[in-house]
């Protein structure tokens, strides 16, 4: 399991906001500030990943809607505990309600501000919270039983596909956008699972929602070590199935994740595209 990742430094702290909203210009779920993984619930639970401005960023401008409600928890409590702030986390909230991108978060951070920073508020959507994490962390920890017997050359490859679509549905809004794309990583990223699985797999994500897609897709190609045989049968999936314009964007993300453009260089590059 991914753990969190505590974010040391002022200066790195102050920059988080910053770094957040830099993905949500790019389309992206958030990164951690090093980007070596994404956002996770579980990042919320013990600290606030440096201040109150990045997590009012993350319920703001997360494309993973439990991020976005997990972050919302700790900034309740220190709402409610703020004493002379108060107003500030008062005008906090009242920013989260009207520009978070999921409307969950509108809805629950309206609860809490309506409740005056009730700690029995904070805990029922905390609770509510758990009920879609729990059973999808389970059918998580299920599926990557499947996945050490595919290791042991105990299911066939058609077999394990068929797992795969079945995992994917059920824990669809269910389970943190980077414990599933972590999970995708490991097995791409693994030898020992058999390159027809992965290719299978590779076909699957085409069909994937665009955003979720070039995530992935993107991680496949800048993953250390990547089999070239994988990397170019992606490619071509990539070139013949998809349009130009979604090439593009996949080919920026790629190189930017590579660390060789700016979110500067891909934004101009889209705009190009779009005259």
């Amino acid at each position: 399991m991914l753990q969190p990742q505590a974010q040391s430094g002022a200066a790195q702290a102050g920059d988080l906001a910053d770094h957040f909203l830099g993905c949500a210009k790019l389309g992206r779920y958030l990164t951690v500030h090093d980007g070596t993984r994404f956002v996770i619930t579980d990042d919320f639970r013990e600290h606030d990943m440096g201040n109150a401005a990045a997590v009012a960023m993350a319920s703001i401008y997360s494309r993973d809607p439990l991020v976005a409600q997990a972050a919302l928890l700790p900034l309740g409590r220190a709402g409610g505990m703020a004493g002379n702030t108060r107003r500030q986390y008062e005008r906090l909230f009242e920013l989260i309600e009207s520009q978070a991108l999921d409307p969950t978060t509108v809805k629950a951070a309206d609860h809490i501000l309506k409740s005056d920073f009730r700690e029995s508020e904070i805990m029922a959507i905390e609770a509510d919270l758990g009920d879609k994490l729990s059973p999808a962390r389970l059918r998580y920890r299920a599926f990557l039983g499947v996945v050490r017997q595919i290791l042991e050359n105990k299911v066939s490859p058609a077999l394990f596909l068929e797992e795969f679509r079945e995992f994917t549905r059920a824990v669809a809004g269910k389970l943190d956008f980077g414990i599933y794309s972590f999970c995708l990583d490991r097995i791409f990223g693994n030898p020992r699972v058999p390159m027809k699985v992965k290719k299978l797999l590779a076909v699957e994500m085409i069909e994937f929602p665009p955003m979720i897609r070039r995530e992935l897709l993107t991680n496949l190609f800048i993953y250390p070590g990547q089999a070239h045989e994988l990397i170019s049968f992606t490619r071509g999936l990539v070139m013949a199935e998809l349009e130009p314009t979604v090439v593009v964007e996949i080919e920026l993300l790629e190189t930017f994740k590579r660390n060789r453009l700016s979110m500067h260089d891909i934004e101009a590059g889209l705009s190009q595209r779009l005259i």
